[in-house]
């Protein structure tokens, strides 16, 4: 553990909310402590297992434990009398899956209490409705539920939407990429201020970026070898499994010239993405990381991918869009996954019997490579971001691995956040101020670096077969999906 001191951000002066106990808040927890003076005797945890080593850990550090599971009938109930429990403002923290991000959101900023969340989740059930269409199955759907809730109830208590590693902490190294190549490119420009969502676009435009992956290589390695029946990965399997089912999801660049027969437009909202009728973890792209090079990533849906396309769109005069970058995730995540995967969609998508997070202690070594790759300008690609170890994680914060580390940070860096922009009303992680934000988290990443790279979706094709490309601009999607 790192003997520095750690600063203090500022004080919660009500109750303190956790929802959720699983591998990133069990990670939060010490995060909170180090970083924030609030009442102790006003700590809950709200998580419907009973599971031994979390009660111990609750134990530990002081935290109530409220066991239940909430859901539609009983959440105002439940979080009710714990949010304005004594004086001041609390603060809740939600890091579940199976509630409804949205209704908690808006609950909160009925009783003027803080909120924070690292997904747009909703109740139980909705991932595998079978009798839904796949349109409102999305990612996108559920954004659109948050963003017409922000334009019904503008301003107001914060809440802070999709603050975690990916979404959330991407959207400030996008920023700080667009920065530094710009700066490297030579061009003259002054850096917009954070919420200007169109000098933003007109800068990304004006460098010549065509799109974004969202590139991530999870090296992490387990002590012992994956077994048969059980899905294990360095994060949520509940988390993955529900987004690797959902259709695969992208934000649609304006350079883009064709589009897969599979592929969705939405009639309503912004209009930023696409989805393809296929899952996305059955969905593969070319993509490249710094650690191993070219690699194929999964097309996994998350909100970042129409967050980001849907921040940097540049209009006329008229409104009529004239810049738009292509943005998706490309995951290659750590070999136990990987193989979880082949395993689950080879029994036609049914997930496991057992679910598996790996803790710190379960690993050998590796790291989770997880960063920007900013592509289609002048000096072809550039891809930034952290390149955090399970080594140095263990120096630095205690209960999780590297993936949890990017994300628990990040939850950090988003309440920082809150705390000092109360009044904010609801915003994403694209539209706050990325500087502040990086400041808080970079003591948690490992290495922050930037690397430029010759490599194209064109590079180094086996050439055996016939494909179906467009070799007149290497950064179509057409060269980047795996067909």
């Amino acid at each position: 553990m790192a003997s520095e001191t750690w600063p203090v951000y500022g004080e919660i002066t009500g109750p303190v909310v956790m929802i959720g106990f699983g591998s990133i808040g069990r990670g939060t927890v010490p995060l909170i402590e180090r970083h924030f003076s609030y009442d102790k005797d006003r700590f809950t945890v709200i998580e419907p297992r009973d599971i031994e080593a979390d009660r111990a850990l609750m134990e530990r550090h002081g935290l109530r434990h409220v066991q239940v599971a909430l859901n539609e009938d009983n959440y105002k109930e439940v979080l009710g009398p714990l949010l304005t429990e004594g004086e001041g403002r609390g603060f809740c923290v939600n890091l579940s899956v199976d509630t409804s991000s949205l209704d908690i959101m808006k609950y909160c900023r009925k009783l003027g209490v803080l909120y924070i969340d690292t997904v747009v989740e909703p109740w139980l059930g909705f991932y595998f409705d079978e009798e839904a269409d796949n349109s409102t199955r999305t990612n996108y759907a559920l954004r659109e539920t948050v963003r017409r809730e922000k334009k019904k109830n503008p301003g107001g208590t914060t809440a802070v939407s999709c603050c975690g590693a990916n979404p959330g902490m991407v959207s400030w190294f996008v920023k700080q990429a667009l920065v530094n190549l710009a700066k490297d490119s030579g061009l003259e420009f002054t850096e917009p201020k954070p919420e200007d969502r169109e000098g933003w676009a007109k800068l990304m435009k004006k460098v010549g970026v065509k799109g974004i992956h969202i590139a991530e290589r999870d090296t992490q390695r387990s002590k012992t070898p994956k077994e048969p029946d059980v899905f294990s990965n360095t994060w949520s399997v509940e988390g993955f499994v529900a987004e690797g089912l959902q259709p695969a999801e992208l934000g649609w660049g304006t350079h883009e010239t064709w589009e897969p027969k599979n592929a969705r437009k939405h009639k309503k909202g912004c209009k930023a993405a696409i989805w393809l009728d296929q899952p996305g973890a059955a969905t593969r792209v070319r993509t490249w990381c710094p650690t191993p090079g070219p690699q194929y990533g999964f097309l996994v849906t998350h909100n970042e991918a129409i967050s980001i396309s849907d921040f940097f769109t540049a209009h006329n005069r008229k409104g009529e869009v004239t810049f738009r970058p292509t943005c998706h995730y490309a995951y290659h995540p750590c070999n136990n996954a990987v193989l979880s995967l082949h395993e689950m969609f080879g029994q036609a998508g049914k997930a496991q019997s057992r679910f598996e997070v790996m803790e710190e202690d379960q690993l050998v070594d590796g790291i989770d490579e997880l960063g920007v790759l900013l592509y289609g300008h002048k000096k072809n690609a550039y891809w930034f971001g952290s390149q955090l170890s399970v080594e140095e994680t263990r120096e630095i914060a205690p209960y999780q691995n590297a993936t949890g580390l990017q994300v628990t940070s990040a939850v950090l860096a988003g309440m920082v956040w809150a705390l000092e922009n109360p009044e904010a009303g609801i915003v994403e992680t694209d539209e706050m101020d990325y500087r502040r934000c990086l400041e808080v988290q970079l003591p948690y990443l490992g290495p922050v670096k930037g690397y430029y790279s010759d490599w194209t979706p064109l590079s180094d094709r086996p050439g055996f077969f016939p494909e179906d490309i467009d070799t007149s601009d290497p950064w179509q999607f057409r060269n980047i999906l795996v067909h």
